[in-house]
C-alpha cells in the first residue's frame, strides 16, 4: 500500500502507511478577511490526500476542536469512494455514525479496489465543512498508459463566509476562493491563486468544486482544454473552453499551455453571491513562466460551453434496467417541495437526523422503511437490482446538485435536455436538477453495495433545511456487518458529550 498527503500538491510527496488527520480551529484570511475556522491539518483547502487504486486508505480523524462558535465534533465523509462493504466508513453524521468529540479520534480504514481518479473530503456533520473542513482526494492508476504524456494539479474551487455556519444569519457567500485564495467585494486586494504553466507543455488539471451553494462557470481566458475525467470516471475527450460546475463535482481536463507567455485570468463566475470579476473576485491568475508577475489584462470570450450530455464514458458501460422510461425495476420520483414550515421535502417529507444513526438502527434489529427513522425519508432497495430515480425540475432553489453515497449512476436524462440515452449517458455522482418544469433529471444504478445510503442537495444550506432521504439497500446483508469496536464506542462517546 502507498499513500501520499501532501499540502503542496506535488506528486513527490511522502508515503504514509497510516495517516493523521488533525481537525482543529485556526483564524485565517484567505480572501482578507480574518475568521476562525475548522480546518485539516490547520490549512485550507484540507491537505491533498493521494494514492493508488487498490490502495488500502488509513486516515486517523483526530478531534482537537474548541471553538465553541461552531460545531466541535466532527465526522468525514470521502466523496464518491464507493465504501464497498465498509458502509461504517463512509462519514455522514446520523446515517452511518455519531460524531467524533473533541479529545477523540476515529481511524476510517477503507480499500478502494476498482476506482480511479478526482474525489474529496469534507465534513458531513451539519454545514461544518462550510467552515473550512474539505479538501481533495486523488486515486491514481498506476497503469494509467497515458499518465507521462502530461503535468497534473489540482485547482480547488470553494465558497467562503466570512460568519461561522451555525450562525450565519443569511448563507450569502462572501468569496470565491481558488486553491484556497481570493477577494471579496469592497475588501483589499489579497493575493490570488497563481496556477503557473510551461509554454509548450500539457497538463491535467483535476479541478473540485468543494461548494456549499453556488456553481460556477469556469473558463481561462484564451485557452481551451479538453475534458478527460467526471466524478471519477474517465470520458471520452470532449474540448470546451468553459465547464458550468456544481457543488460536488468534479472534472478532469487536459489544457496545453500554448498561448503568448504571458498572465491570463482563471474565472470562475458564481450563479449567486457577488458575480463579475471586478478587482480580481471571482479569480485566479495562469501565468506562463517568463511572464511578469503581474495580473492580467485579458478579456474573456468563452463560446463553448460544456453541454452534460456530450459526455460519455471512455469505457462502454451498459445502463441498467430496460432502455425506455421506468425500465427500472424499482422506479422513483423525487419530488421536491417547500413545507409550511420552509423546509425543503422530497416527497413531502423533509429529513431531519435522527438520534440513533441509520447503520446502528438497522444492526440493532430494525429492518424495514416503517421501523426506521426518521419516519418518512428511508427508502428500501432490493439487492441486485436496476434503479431508476427521477427529480422533476422547477423545484424551489433549483437546480439542485444531487449526491448519492456509495454508487455512481448513468444519467440518462440530463437538465435542459429532454431526450433519453440509454446507450453512453454520462456516469457521475453528483447530478443537478434542472430549473424549468420541463426537466426530469433521471440516473440508474444497480444495487450492487449494501448500506444505508445518503442521497442528499449537495447545497448544504439546502441539506440542513431536509433536502435529503436515505437509501437503505440490502438491509438484511447490512444486518450482518460488524463495525470496528471503534466504531461502536461513536455513539456512547458522543452521547455521553456535550453534543452539540
Amino acid at each position: 500500500m502507498s499513500m501520499r498527503k501532501t499540502t503542496r500538491w506535488s506528486l513527490s510527496s511522502s508515503i504514509f502507511l497510516e495517516t493523521p488527520l488533525t481537525i482543529s480551529n485556526k483564524v485565517i484570511s484567505p480572501d482578507g478577511f480574518s475568521r476562525s475556522t475548522v480546518l485539516a491539518d490547520a490549512v485550507f483547502p484540507g491537505p491533498l490526500i493521494q494514492g493508488n487504486k487498490g490502495d488500502t486508505f488509513k486516515l486517523n480523524v483526530i478531534d482537537r476542536l474548541t471553538d465553541d462558535t461552531m460545531f466541535k465534533s466532527t465526522s468525514i465523509h470521502w466523496h464518491g469512494i464507493f465504501q464497498s462493504g465498509t458502509n461504517w466508513q463512509d462519514g455522514p453524521a446520523f446515517v452511518t455514525q455519531c460524531p467524533i468529540v473533541p479529545g477523540n479520534s476515529f481511524l476510517y480504514d477503507f480499500a478502494v479496489p476498482s476506482q480511479e481518479g478526482t474525489f474529496w473530503y469534507h465534513s458531513h456533520l451539519a454545514a461544518q465543512y462550510c467552515d473550512g473542513l474539505r479538501g481533495p482526494f486523488v486515486v491514481y492508476d498506476p497503469n494509467d498508459p497515458h499518465k507521462y504524456l502530461y503535468e497534473s494539479t489540482v485547482i480547488t474551487l470553494a465558497d467562503w463566509y466570512h460568519f461561522p455556519s451555525p450562525s450565519n444569519p443569511l448563507p450569502v457567500f462572501n468569496s470565491t476562493l481558488v486553491n484556497g485564495l481570493g477577494r471579496y467585494a469592497g475588501g483589499p486586494s489579497s493575493p490570488l491563486a497563481v496556477i503557473s504553466v510551461i509554454h509548450g507543455v500539457r497538463y491535467r488539471f483535476r479541478m473540485v468544486s468543494m461548494s456549499c451553494d453556488p456553481d460556477w462557470v469556469f473558463s481561462i481566458d484564451g485557452h481551451s482544454f479538453t475534458i478527460i475525467e467526471a466524478d471519477g470516471v474517465n470520458t471520452n475527450p470532449l474540448t470546451v473552453d468553459s465547464i458550468q460546475i456544481f457543488a460536488g463535482q468534479r472534472y478532469s481536463f487536459v489544457l496545453t499551455a500554448n498561448q503568448r507567455i504571458s498572465n491570463y485570468w482563471v474565472r470562475a463566475e458564481p450563479s449567486s453571491g457577488n458575480t463579475g470579476f471586478v478587482n480580481g473576485i471571482n479569480s485566479a491568475i495562469l501565468r506562463y513562466v517568463g511572464a511578469p508577475k503581474t495580473e492580467p489584462t485579458t478579456t474573456s470570450s468563452p463560446s463553448n460551453p460544456l453541454i452534460e450530455t456530450n459526455l460519455h464514458p471512455l469505457v462502454p458501460t451498459p445502463v441498467p434496467g430496460a432502455p425506455h422510461p421506468g425500465g427500472a425495476d424499482v422506479n422513483l420520483v423525487m419530488q421536491i417541495s417547500v413545507t409550511p414550515e420552509l423546509q425543503l421535502a422530497i416527497n413531502n417529507v423533509p429529513f431531519f437526523p435522527p438520534t440513533a444513526p441509520v447503520l446502528l438502527q438497522i444492526l440493532s434489529g430494525a429492518h424495514s422503511a416503517a421501523e426506521l427513522l426518521p419516519t418518512g425519508t428511508i427508502y428500501e432497495l432490493p439487492p441486485n437490482k436496476a434503479i431508476e430515480i427521477s427529480i422533476p425540475g422547477g423545484s424551489p432553489g433549483a437546480p439542485h446538485p444531487f449526491h448519492l453515497h456509495g454508487h455512481n449512476f448513468h444519467v440518462v436524462r440530463s437538465a435542459g435536455s429532454s431526450t433519453y440515452n440509454y446507450k453512453n449517458p454520462v456516469i457521475r455522482d453528483v447530478v443537478n436538477t434542472g430549473p424549468l418544469l420541463t426537466d426530469n433529471t433521471t440516473f440508474r444504478f444497480f444495487t450492487d453495495n449494501s448500506g444505508p445510503w445518503f442521497l442528499h442537495c449537495h447545497i448544504d444550506w439546502h441539506l440542513q433545511i431536509g433536502l435529503a432521504v436515505v437509501m437503505v439497500e440490502n438491509a438484511a446483508k447490512i444486518a450482518t456487518e460488524k463495525p470496528p469496536l471503534a466504531w461502536d464506542q461513536l455513539c456512547p462517546l458522543y452521547n455521553a458529550s456535550a453534543m452539540d
